[in-house]
């Protein structure tokens, strides 16, 4: 088990076997020493789909929770993608999509969940990197919350 796999464990994570792609795309794409992760819905431990609008049917907390589970997906997603999660060197980017009323003013504060995840596995130098956050009228499966992320792998070499 890599280092990072042991930080995730003693955090009491349980990485999901990597789901399937809910649609004709590639669930992620290694392109060089880059890593390109497709959206993660924000699927909870349980299997189930954290579902709903921020700002109607949840609140904040829960979209930070939501947003925290797309991490953890985004990070079985990276394991599938690369075998060793300790073979990633930087988090790029996080692009994220929040459902939310069109008055929901904190997809920031929502993101958060998953940018906090990707800096307590990886630490700030590793993690820290460029998003962004915004609101859509809704998403696949009503899911709260939808991430994508981009990182730099250590090549085989």
């Amino acid at each position: 088990m890599s280092s990072i796999e042991q930080k995730i464990a003693a955090m009491g994570i349980r990485l999901p076997e990597a789901p399937r792609p809910l649609g004709n795309f590639a669930p992620y794409l290694v392109d060089g020493d880059y890593l390109y992760i497709s959206g993660q819905i924000s699927v909870g431990p349980d299997g189930q789909v954290l579902k709903g609008k921020l700002g109607q049917d949840l609140a904040l907390e829960e979209g930070i929770e939501a947003a925290r589970y797309c991490g953890i997906g985004i990070l079985a997603r990276a394991k599938a993608a690369v075998g060793d999660l300790d073979k990633i060197e930087k988090l790029i980017k996080l692009g994220a999509f929040v459902n939310a009323t069109h008055d929901f003013p904190d997809h920031p504060k929502v993101v958060n969940g998953a940018s906090d995840l990707m800096v307590e596995i990886f630490g700030a130098e590793k993690a820290d990197h460029v998003r962004f956050a915004v609101g859509s009228a809704s998403l696949p499966s009503n899911a709260a919350v939808e991430i994508e992320a981009v990182f730099r792998i250590r090549p085989d070499r």
